[in-house]
């Protein structure tokens, strides 16, 4: 199993995953609960990667992801993410190994805080190609 984590500045979980850059992937293929988190790969998306842009006409670093976690999201990467094979979880968890933890273990995630440019991205993905 692939989880990528929309961060800010690889350090903390970020809102606003479809704008988001910078994101940790870890990879849990060979992963057994009794052995340590392996360190994640950073990600540094090019501008034409950045999800909300992205045309879906070739590879993206990404691809392959089972679940993608992040602050905040609009309806239409989540739409969008769907499409591509992948569950999106947002959360109020701030910090990415905590977040990681908690899905490993079962745990629910706490619940996303409020952020006004989700409200926004609600209004703009009505108009969204995805």
């Amino acid at each position: 199993m692939k989880i990528a984590i929309a961060t800010k500045d690889f350090t903390e979980v970020s809102g606003h995953a479809g704008q988001t850059r910078q994101w940790l992937l870890y990879d849990l293929a060979e992963h057994r609960s009794n052995q340590l988190l392996p360190a994640p790969q950073r990600i540094d998306l090019a501008k034409d990667e950045v999800l909300h842009v992205f045309a879906d006409d070739r590879a993206h670093p990404l691809d392959g992801v089972d679940i993608v976690v992040a602050a905040s999201a609009g309806d239409g990467f989540i739409r969008h993410l769907r499409k591509r094979g992948t569950q999106v979880l947002l959360t109020g968890e701030k910090d990415p190994a905590c977040a990681i933890t908690s899905i490993l273990a079962g745990q629910a995630l706490p619940d996303p805080r409020f952020d006004v440019t989700t409200t926004l991205c609600k209004i703009r993905d009505l108009f969204s190609r995805h």
